[in-house]
């Protein structure tokens, strides 16, 4: 679904993506770990359009979307759950996820996707009417997840789901994005310091560092392998 060849990016004179490859195949979870600065939410950025790629190919469903612009990539169904949530603080949480909802025009479609995404979070539910502010990080982050559900995505992109949040949400998150992978066929890149969950939860898996895929291979295979147990996995 997504094929991404030979990606650079760069912040002025400073080099941030050297050279990335990586492929996510329909209906997949494949995760990118690696240490701060190691290029992961630059190249979610990359894929959404909203950091210019200097050199490399970005196919995505089978359409170049390299020079494509952010809001043409949204409509397209790929979808950008940005680090740090970037909810609508002033806002409700219900308006919040109208806001995922604004390129869609079948109001049955929309009540219906608000509806499911209260069954994934019911916490939402309870506070449909509250200032999107007064949320908990996790909460925050639900909200931010259900608001990309609203743009009727065919391709999430989620970074860093856990940062932040108490250890006891972020089990649920992650349960969360399991089911939403499996009920409704998302396929699903997953930016994630926390290595051990994202390789718990994904098929395949690349280790990003300085700008460059350092390893690849099936998830379970790089929990075993002693070298990213030794840098990422603590043990």
């Amino acid at each position: 679904m997504l094929r991404v060849e030979n990606l650079h990016v760069s912040y002025g004179a400073i080099k941030a993506l050297h050279g990335v490859s990586l492929k996510v195949p329909p209906g997949s979870i494949v995760t990118l770990i690696g240490a701060n600065g190691a290029g992961k939410s630059t190249t979610l950025r990359a894929l959404s359009g909203l950091v210019k790629s200097a050199g490399g190919s970005i196919l995505y469903d089978g359409k170049d979307i390299k020079k494509m612009s952010a809001h043409k990539i949204v409509a397209e169904g790929l979808c950008h759950v940005p680090e740090g949530r970037m909810i609508f603080a002033n806002l409700t949480v219900h308006e919040n996820l109208l806001m995922g909802a604004y390129l869609q025009r079948d109001r049955k479609w929309i009540a219906e996707q608000t509806e499911y995404v209260f069954t994934l979070f019911p916490r939402l539910k309870e506070r449909e009417s509250q200032s999107a502010s007064t949320l908990s990080g996790g909460e925050q982050q639900m909200l931010a997840i259900g608001r990309a559900l609203l743009s009727k995505p065919k391709f999430l992109m989620l970074d860093e789901p856990s940062l932040g949040i108490a250890p006891l949400l972020v089990k649920s998150i992650f349960e969360r994005i399991v089911e939403i992978n499996r009920e409704q066929g998302l396929t699903i890149l997953l930016v994630e310091q926390n290595a051990n969950l994202a390789l718990d939860i994904s098929s395949y898996a690349y280790v990003l560092e300085t700008g460059k895929v350092l390893l690849e291979g099936p998830s379970a295979e790089l929990k075993a392998n002693p070298e990213v147990q030794a840098a990422y996995l603590g043990t």
